[in-house]
């Protein structure tokens, strides 16, 4: 089935949507990191019973609540009571991986019939930026076809308990009932101007059944979709991402100062740079490559979550994370050094998740500029 043109006045973006893709935008940069799902962290033994098992397993994705999507991909196994419902029967558009999720079935008793997943974006929104978003859908064989997949762009990210239904005004919407081919896969494309500067994203369905048209006759009575190659990209003209007061560029360097690096991401209990770190990262870059007497100290930082020692050489790690970047950089080994404070420096407290993302952080001390030594250091 066809989508019409559809356009649609929001309080947060201005879009139209389409079926097949508006202009090329090639060249532009994907800011979906993982956009085909095939970079897994982990495998999980059996299948996907709450969101943390999506959480745990995919790769910068995450569900925003309790409810579990589902990862598709190699090592992956599917119990043989779904299997033989048609789980896990389609093949990716591309690549070896895929998500699932389910968007309808509450009112007949559906556990968890209301499935989303979410992903930070590589960088912000820019306001006034065009932007083109598509991505690719197919049904499970014996599901039902719904109208009401959305997405939604947020300013922060969704953490709830419970696998309850987002009630969220959508920011795109298609609102007729998408009908891939059978067995196939079709294109969802929506074309935008950013309004806001969200940073994240969740694809689901936002509305409740009573609200959301359907199309076949279903034995299973609810719409289960697979999901594929999602991308997002900036049209020309391009816009800058706005230089704001606090940021690092606009710091006066002077020896001895401690800077934050405010955008650096880590995946909860691990060493590894998100990829909507790499704003930041490049900003630090350009200030090393305009200042080459500059030498500095990466200092990491963690929250109170973990022994002492696993924490301190945590913190190592993740300080280690942003030399190895600007050293691959072509930055000089002889101008950096690394260390880690484990949670022994908290700037906030320690008892809610977003207090501990806050003490989860790399900050980098200046050591040396235009021949001035930070006292104490003979490095």
């Amino acid at each position: 089935m066809q989508l019409y043109l559809r356009f649609i006045f929001i309080t947060t973006l201005f879009c139209f949507i389409f079926l097949e893709s508006p202009a090329q935008t090639t060249g532009k940069i994907n800011l979906i990191p993982n956009p085909g799902f095939e970079t897994f962290d982990g495998y999980p033994i059996g299948w996907y019973y709450k969101g943390q098992d999506f959480t745990d397993v995919m790769a910068y994705w995450s569900s925003p609540t309790g409810a579990s999507p589902d990862a598709y991909g190699p090592k992956v196994h599917i119990p043989a009571s779904w299997a033989e419902k048609g789980f896990g029967k389609m093949e990716p558009h591309g690549g070896q991986a895929m998500a699932g999720i389910t968007l309808y079935g509450c009112d007949i008793g559906k556990p968890h019939c209301r499935e989303y997943i979410q992903i930070k974006l590589r960088e912000p929104l820019v306001i006034n930026q065009t932007y083109t978003f598509e991505f690719w859908v197919a049904s499970i064989l014996k599901g039902l076809y719904i109208n009401n997949l959305g997405v939604v762009f947020n300013d922060k990210m969704t953490n709830i308990i419970t696998d309850e239904r987002l009630n969220m005004k959508t920011t795109i919407l298609f609102d007729k009932v998408i009908v891939p081919p059978v067995g196939g896969w079709i294109k969802l494309t929506a074309k935008f101007i950013a309004t806001t500067e969200s940073e994240w994203l969740i694809i689901g369905n936002f509305f409740d059944d009573a609200g959301t048209q359907t199309e076949g006759i279903s034995p299973l009575n609810f719409a289960y979709y697979y999901i594929d190659d999602v991308s997002l990209r900036k049209n020309d003209p391009i816009l800058q991402q706005p230089i704001k007061d606090a940021d690092i560029t606009k710091v006066k360097l002077e020896v001895g100062k401690i800077i934050v690096l405010k955008n650096i991401y880590f995946d909860n209990d691990k060493s590894n740079l998100q990829a909507s770190s790499n704003l930041e990262l490049e900003k630090l870059l350009s200030i090393m490559r305009e200042n080459p007497s500059l030498e500095i100290e990466i200092v990491g930082h963690t929250d109170m979550i973990g022994t002492a020692e696993y924490n301190m050489e945590l913190s190592k790690k993740r300080a280690r994370q942003v030399v190895e970047y600007l050293l691959a950089n072509d930055i000089e080994a002889r101008r950096m050094h690394f260390s880690g404070r484990g949670a022994t420096q908290p700037i906030a407290p320690n008892d809610i998740e977003e207090s501990r993302q806050k003490n989860r952080r790399v900050e980098f001390v200046i050591l040396k500029i235009n021949n001035e030594v930070k006292l104490g250091e003979n490095k």
